[in-house]
């Protein structure tokens, strides 16, 4: 018999499949598709995209100051998170082997395509590769860490959480000890099968 957790997980699979036509839908009003990874506009609308782009000087001018000079310490953070991203390959290729964990591929989170828009001047293009990378990088880092959680440690904490990833509701309830001793190898058996 299923749970109501279970039930709610599935429903929320549904909403993610029903998102993803609304998305497919999306393509198709705005004329592109996706071949061997690229993006691949119509050619009037690549056309029509090219005389949107706003040119990147009336950019920059109407670019309040204190933004730009922002922005250095936006950029910092590649740093540290191209470390973390170096660092999370390494974790991932020696423990989850181990572990029998299925590795997280990066390519379905470190997503970096809007630079294929021609609507966006050079500046607005880099910017969209940097958000793509860092949001991509946590959103990855944080699936390598979900992973980790439920193989290590699959217990729901006391206080609510504000995002649970997905593996959290198969987690067990806390302060239930007896479910805790029977089930965790049962949930480190379902995380390598799930995948």
């Amino acid at each position: 018999m299923t749970s109501p957790l279970d039930r709610l997980a599935e429903r929320v699979r549904e909403m993610q499949d029903a998102l993803e036509a609304e998305i497919e839908d999306k393509r198709r009003e705005f004329r592109y598709r996706v071949e061997r990874g690229r993006v691949v506009f119509e050619a009037e609308v690549r056309a029509r995209h090219r005389a949107a782009r706003e040119k990147l000087s009336s950019f920059l001018a109407r670019t309040r100051p204190l933004v730009v000079l922002t922005a250095p310490v936006i950029y910092a953070l590649i740093v540290p998170f191209a470390l973390l991203d170096l660092f999370v390959v390494l974790y991932q290729a020696i423990c989850f082997p181990v572990y029998g964990i299925p590795k997280v591929p990066r390519r379905d989170y470190v997503v970096i395509d809007r630079q294929s828009l021609a609507y966006l001047n050079g500046l607005q293009k880099l910017n969209c590769i940097y958000c793509g990378y860092a949001n991509g990088v946590i959103a990855w880092v944080r699936e390598v860490a979900a992973r980790t959680e439920a193989y290590w440690c699959p217990i729901k904490h006391a206080r609510r959480l504000a995002e649970p990833h997905r593996h959290y509701p198969h987690f067990v309830d806390f302060g239930d000890e007896r479910a805790f001793q029977r089930r965790v190898e049962e949930q480190r058996a379902a995380l390598r099968e799930k995948e």
